[in-house]
């Protein structure tokens, strides 16, 4: 033993624990990935600024873009925001049914999302004819940006449908909601699915409405 362990022995002192339990190490995580995250969407948007910004032909994206269909996405997403909270604070306070009940409806208000951003895609590219490489309506990098932004947040809505589908059923199938830390799992899912939807209104802001 060396001479630092010979001393608390001797004394009777035991060694400082680290005060981040495995919950906290959890959230941690899930705050360093979300923040490598924020810096990939500001990529993103900050180049489809740059490149907006020197175009002569830019369209204006209220006459070639679905506001309308587009607003109600966003809607859905902020009412998924609400129900996930819901689902949270249910989980805090052992409630199976409504835990169950606000999860599903996070679920579905993602899912239905994806539904109409797929419509969304495929009036453009087969009504309008905008690609990722075509525009008829002005500069060609329209659609290139337009499509990376959506397609990279879209695939963010996929990656949160699909881990708030194992959160469900890690509490209702595998039993874990009764256990301790249950709500924890919940809250670091909870602040993912925030960022999702915190972010597609920076992009529906930007993208859609600017």
């Amino acid at each position: 033993m060396n001479e630092a362990t010979l001393t608390h022995a001797h004394v009777g002192v035991e060694p400082a624990e680290s005060p981040l339990t495995p919950e906290s190490w959890g959230k941690l995580g899930m705050w360093i990935f979300l923040a490598g995250d924020a810096m990939s969407f500001g990529t993103l948007l900050a180049g489809y600024g740059a490149i907006r910004a020197g175009s002569a032909d830019w369209p204006v994206p209220s006459q070639v873009l679905g506001i309308q269909l587009t607003a109600l996405m966003t809607f859905l997403l902020i009412c998924s925001s609400v129900t996930m909270v819901k689902a949270l604070s249910a989980s805090k306070r052992g409630d199976r049914k409504a835990f169950t009940k606000f999860i599903l409806m996070t679920i579905a208000g993602g899912t239905l999302f994806l539904g109409m951003q797929a419509y969304e895609w495929t009036h453009l590219i087969y009504g309008k004819h905008v690609t990722f490489t075509s525009n008829p309506y002005g500069a060609w990098l329209f659609g290139t940006t337009f499509f990376a932004i959506t397609g990279f947040h879209g695939a963010h809505v996929t990656g949160g449908v699909l881990y708030l589908s194992v959160v469900l059923l890690l509490g209702l199938i595998a039993g874990k909601f009764s256990q301790k830390n249950f709500p924890n799992i919940v809250e670091i899912a909870a602040l993912y699915w925030h960022f999702v939807d915190l972010v597609w209104i920076l992009v529906f802001t930007f993208v859609y409405l600017i």
